[in-house]
């Protein structure tokens, strides 16, 4: 068979000089010199990909506080539970973060380590007896601190933090992030999933306590997204689902009462692996007509810390 070639004798090629060219030597890592400083270690890392990504999350940050813009944080369960509660803390502390909006397990977390010193249940060992997630004090204390919260019209956050604040000895107050945020006046609000959380099993379970606090929290989640238009910064740490699903309801009330506002903001979703709710209802949807969307992916135990140190050291 004679099978026809063509042939490369014409083919039209051009100067590298007029190539645009996606990376550029200059943009390389550096190895470590002289000086082993953090900040030599963030100017040594290569200006290419997600590590470019990651310096403007953090130019984003460290300039919405400069600027006195939002600073929405939201957190999975995980997040807590690897030890980056102090870390979240900080920010707080500094005012760069002015909301935390967690969804249950994350709360649960956190009530556990600020009043026994310890959290994460083995599951599996648990589930062959059905005594998973069954802890007598976790379930009614958090469950007591929603019907209580109820009828003073407080949110779910804000209800566990004054259940904290009443307890004669807590293990370890100082990582609690929702106590801490109550001290420091900095919103926040936990957004709840029924059935989906330990301590919807417990016999002190009030449903109707749940949807109230929760639902409180949904509200004061949507008023602070103000605080974002024009340079703020909303993160998604760690939750694939609930918290994404409840930013972008939160954020169409906020446009819906705001005249389209807030708009021109940062988001960015930090996870160990890339989910569809994130991507589209934290990155991509929100910053369609404004703003930049960015997905980081890495483990929260070492890409958190980074974040926070690098804005830290951005801020000076």
């Amino acid at each position: 068979m004679d099978y026809p070639e063509e042939s490369l004798r014409d083919v039209r090629t051009v100067p590298v000089a007029r190539r645009p060219n996606k990376v550029r030597a200059e943009e390389f890592a550096q190895p470590p010199g002289a000086d082993r400083s953090f900040r030599a270690f963030l100017d040594a890392l290569p200006d290419v990909l997600v590590a470019r990504d990651f310096k403007r999350v953090v130019r984003a940050i460290a300039d919405a506080k400069r600027r006195d813009r939002g600073v929405v944080i939201m957190l999975g369960g995980h997040v807590v539970k690897t030890g980056l509660a102090p870390l979240l803390i900080e920010l707080m502390r500094r005012g760069i973060a002015t909301h935390i909006a967690m969804n249950g397990s994350a709360a649960i977390h956190d009530y556990e380590i600020a009043r026994f010193g310890a959290t994460s249940e083995d599951v599996a060992a648990g589930l062959k007896d059905g005594t998973f997630g069954m802890a007598e004090e976790t379930g009614r204390g958090m469950n007591e601190a929603f019907v209580r919260g109820a009828e003073r019209q407080m949110g779910m956050g804000e209800a566990v933090a004054v259940a904290l604040e009443a307890e004669p000895a807590l293990a370890h107050p100082e990582l609690s992030v929702l106590l801490n945020a109550r001290q420091l006046g900095v919103p926040a609000t936990v957004h709840a999933a029924i059935g989906a959380e330990i301590i919807h099993q417990h016999p002190a379970t009030s449903g109707a306590a749940i949807g109230d606090v929760s639902h409180r929290d949904f509200r004061r989640l949507a008023a602070s997204l103000q605080r974002l238009d024009d340079g703020g910064v909303v993160l998604n740490l760690g939750s694939a689902v609930i918290m994404p699903e409840v930013f972008l309801k939160a954020l169409t009330i906020a446009r819906n009462l705001h005249q389209g506002k807030p708009q021109g903001f940062v988001s960015c979703d930090l996870d160990m692996q890339r989910h569809y709710r994130p991507r589209v209802n934290v990155v991509q949807r929100p910053t369609l007509q404004s703003g930049a969307g960015y997905e980081i992916t890495g483990h929260h135990e070492l890409m958190v810390p980074l974040l926070v140190w690098a804005v830290v050291d951005a801020l000076g």
